[in-house]
């Protein structure tokens, strides 16, 4: 499947991903915030291992999705006018 440009998305596409990517980066937040108690509490009781990276390497993910979600509102908001 190709993915389409968002500017070559309809509207109604665009709120469409729109709500699916919040939904998807809100859900990963909150999982990766699980992933690093987790993490912590291991680190504390066990000590460091090389599986507590896992969290900080997800990072550029959860940017990623931030940076996508910014470019379909300022889309939308162009289209607005």
């Amino acid at each position: 499947m190709k993915t389409k440009k968002f500017a070559e998305m309809t509207t109604e596409e665009l709120i469409k991903t729109e709500k699916i990517s919040k939904g998807v980066t809100y859900a990963f937040v909150i999982l990766l915030i699980i992933l690093l108690g987790a993490n912590i509490f291991l680190v504390l009781k066990k000590g460091f291992g090389p599986l507590q990276i896992i969290p900080f390497t997800l990072l550029p993910l959860l940017f990623l999705n931030f940076y996508n979600l910014k470019q379909i509102k300022k889309e939308l908001k162009s289209r607005e006018n």
